[in-house]
Order: C-alpha cells, then sequence, then structure tokens
C-alpha cells in the first residue's frame, strides 16, 4: 500500500478524471488523498476521501469570475495573472502540507508549483494531461483559444508551427516573471518553464485521452504514457438518472441534448433559449441540462425538457445527438457514447477538442458570437440526416472502449511505485 496524493485545479472537467484514478488506487489498496479547493470538500467526502484544501479556493457560483474565465480572448490571461501566478506561495504551501508523509503526488496541469514541492521533497512525481492541446505539439498542432485561423494553417510547415509557439512562450515568459522569482525566494533554478518544457515528470507522464483524438507525437514528452479516457461522471455521489428524465427518454425517439458542462453553464446567455427554438424548428424531442445553479430556461414544454443534472455516461447514449460547449471531460463522454455532435466552444482547450472531432468526421461547430436557432437547426439538420456522421461516431466509440484508461493509467503508476 502507497501513500498517494493527487492535486489538481479547475472546473469538474479537470477534477473527475482524478477522481476515476482515485477510486481504482483505492480499490488496489493504496491509501488516497486529494488536494483540491475547499469548495469542492463535500463531493470528496461523500466518496469517502481525506481532503488537504489547495488555495486558491474560487466560488464556483460566482458567475462573473466564470464569464471571464470563459472568455476567448482574455480568459487564459485572467486565468494565470490574477488566479495562478498571485497565489503561488499559498498553493505551495498547502501543497507542501498535502505531501507530508505521502509516497506519491499526482499533479494537474496547472498546479504550478509542483516542480518545486518535488525538488523541495523528493517525492515521486507523476504528471498528467487531459487534452491534446497541453502537449503543444509541432508535429500535430493544436488550435489556440482566439486562434481558430490555426486550424486551416495545419498544412503549414513544422517550422511555421514553431513559429507560433515561439511567439506564445515570449508572451508567457513575460507573464511568469513572478513564478521566477518565487523559485529564487526558495533557493531554486529559476531556469524553469512550467508551461512548456518542464512541466512533465520524467517519472511518467500521463496522456489521459483517447488516441481516437490524438495518436502520440515524436514531440511528446519520452515519460509520456497515452491511458484513453478516465471516466467518472458522478453517479457515485449524485445518484442516477431522476425518474422523470428517464421516463422522458422512454417515452419517443431519441432526444436531442444541449448541455454546457460545468464551468460553461455558469455563462450560457441565451443558448438554451435558442436551442429549445432550434428544437422546436426541427420538431424535435430535446433535453436542456442547465446546471445546478441555473433556474430552468424559458420556452420548455412536453417535448423540450429541462433537467439541472444527469449523469452523461447514462443519458448520452440515449440520445440522437448532443450539443455541447467542447471541455474535454464533456467531449469525451459524447465520443465514448457515439453519437454525433456540435460544438459551440468558448475558450482554454474547447476550440481545439471542437476542430479534432470535426476532423473525425463526428462533428460541426458553431461559435459562440453565431449561436442562433436557425444556424443551430440547420447544423443539426446535416449532422442527423448525413449518416456517416453517426457511422464515424461509432468507430470512435469501438476504440474508446478497447482502451480502459482508467486501469491503465493506475497500472503505470503502480509500475512506478514499485
Amino acid at each position: 500500500m502507497a501513500k498517494i496524493v493527487l492535486s489538481t485545479f479547475g472546473s469538474l472537467g479537470d477534477i473527475h478524471p482524478k477522481i476515476a484514478l482515485g477510486l481504482e488506487l483505492r480499490k488496489r489498496g493504496h491509501e488516497v488523498k486529494f488536494n483540491v479547493m475547499e469548495a469542492f470538500r463535500e463531493k470528496f467526502e461523500l466518496l469517502g476521501f481525506e481532503i488537504s484544501p489547495l488555495r486558491p479556493n474560487l466560488d464556483p457560483e460566482d458567475r462573473d469570475l466564470v464569464r471571464r474565465l470563459m472568455d476567448i480572448k482574455t480568459g487564459p490571461e485572467l486565468m494565470f495573472n490574477e488566479i495562478l501566478l498571485p497565489n503561488l506561495r499559498p498553493m505551495y504551501e498547502d501543497m507542501m502540507k498535502a505531501v507530508e508523509d505521502a509516497d506519491l503526488i499526482i499533479s494537474g496541469e496547472v498546479v504550478l508549483p509542483i516542480k518545486s514541492v518535488v525538488e523541495k521533497t523528493g517525492i515521486k512525481w507523476v504528471s498528467t494531461s487531459l487534452a491534446p492541446i497541453s502537449f503543444l505539439s509541432t508535429d500535430d498542432p493544436s488550435v489556440y483559444p482566439n486562434a481558430e485561423v490555426l486550424e486551416k494553417l495545419r498544412f503549414m510547415p513544422k517550422l511555421f508551427h514553431k513559429m507560433i509557439l515561439g511567439i506564445a512562450k515570449s508572451v508567457f515568459h513575460k507573464w511568469f516573471k513572478p513564478y521566477r522569482e518565487f523559485r529564487r525566494e526558495l533557493g531554486l533554478s529559476e531556469n524553469h518553464d512550467p508551461m512548456f518544457g518542464d512541466k512533465y515528470s520524467k517519472l511518467l507522464h500521463l496522456a489521459m485521452f483517447s488516441k481516437a483524438l490524438a495518436q502520440p507525437q515524436p514531440d511528446w514528452a519520452k515519460s509520456t504514457v497515452q491511458t484513453g479516457f478516465c471516466f467518472y461522471d458522478g453517479n457515485q455521489d449524485l445518484g442516477n438518472m431522476s425518474e422523470d428524465l428517464d421516463k422522458f427518454l422512454d417515452a419517443g425517439e431519441p432526444p436531442i441534448v444541449f448541455t454546457l458542462g460545468s464551468a460553461a453553464v455558469m455563462d450560457a446567455r441565451d443558448f438554451y433559449e435558442q436551442s429549445i427554438s432550434a428544437a422546436k424548428i426541427l420538431n424535435k424531442r430535446a433535453v436542456m441540462l442547465y446546471g445546478t445553479f441555473n433556474q430552468p430556461p424559458k420556452g420548455l414544454d412536453e417535448q423540450r425538457v429541462g433537467f439541472d443534472y444527469a449523469p452523461y455516461s447514462q443519458l448520452f447514449p440515449r440520445a440522437c445527438a448532443i450539443v455541447h460547449q467542447g471541455g474535454i471531460g464533456t467531449t469525451s463522454q459524447v465520443l465514448r457514447a457515439g453519437v454525433p455532435m456540435i460544438v459551440m466552444p468558448y475558450s482554454h482547450d474547447q476550440p481545439d477538442n471542437a476542430a479534432r472531432c470535426r476532423r473525425l468526421g463526428v462533428s460541426e461547430t458553431i461559435r459562440r458570437d453565431n449561436y442562433k436557432a436557425k444556424v443551430v437547426a440547420e447544423k443539426l439538420r446535416k449532422i442527423l440526416s448525413d449518416e456517416s456522421y453517426k457511422t464515424n461516431a461509432l468507430k470512435v466509440k469501438q476504440i474508446i472502449d478497447s482502451e480502459n484508461g482508467t486501469q491503465t493509467a493506475c497500472d503505470e503508476i503502480e509500475k512506478l511505485l514499485k
């Protein structure tokens, strides 16, 4: 038995894959503790996990903050310059407390002090990536926020994409002055890059997404093992699908499901009203998952129903199509369900996930500012009438079903422990 700390920061899309790891590692006899925001304490305690709080503790009900974070132009800069970098010292202190007497730490993508914790304690470290964009690959170029034109420039030579990354590195170098000062205060080398080349553990880096979404590349970290998606969607702590939703699904043809995940749903604007109108144009049944912090949208009726929550793994396979924001957690569940999709990306990894799904032939994309009922209805009509979308979605599902991501990841973790 090993004492393992899982340290991660972000929304439920970041947390759920780590819960999948935690449940499996605990099942195998290891002692598992989570280092996450205090706001998620109840969720983890319901699952019987010990919590060591991780600052900054953001309020998941802070709509203004979520709206600003989801902005495609300014969201990433806000995340680093107003949330992560000003809290390096508190985050470091919380992580140091969390790893006391631990044998191993598994870190999420933006837990910036992780390398400093590892250097100060000597603890074994496993790093993780949940989406292909995290690798910043020039062999498999991603679509970065506010740069959707890059999707049309994938054909450009590798040197071009290296130039694009070079520009991004120069921007981050300016942003990360507080990080270098933080390292210097700890007596550690400032020559460390937590966003590009130095964010991967040399012992083991887990690429926790399917090969259907992105294949391993020559410029990935040498310590990388690609596991496939690690699924957890809240069944264990929030219960099964409601009886009313189950009855609705049984009462007619598979509906279209509209959802904005766990974060973008706080900045829904008119998404659900436009979605209801689109479903009415098509005369299709529909389910609106509008979030536990929101009120039901206007325009619902007997054929277009709304629920604050439903476990994706139970709902999505019973749908004819899914419309969503493109976060990696939601995207993975749609791909596993084997149904076509429409993606309306906000920021962060979402534009790249949308582009990859479109290239797989399983989806179409609608820009956030162009999400109108007639446009949505037209795109839905396309993916529902063209059988190739469903055929391709089922092929992707077969790949995902064969990967056993959680088991593969935990096998690799145990190899490292031994």
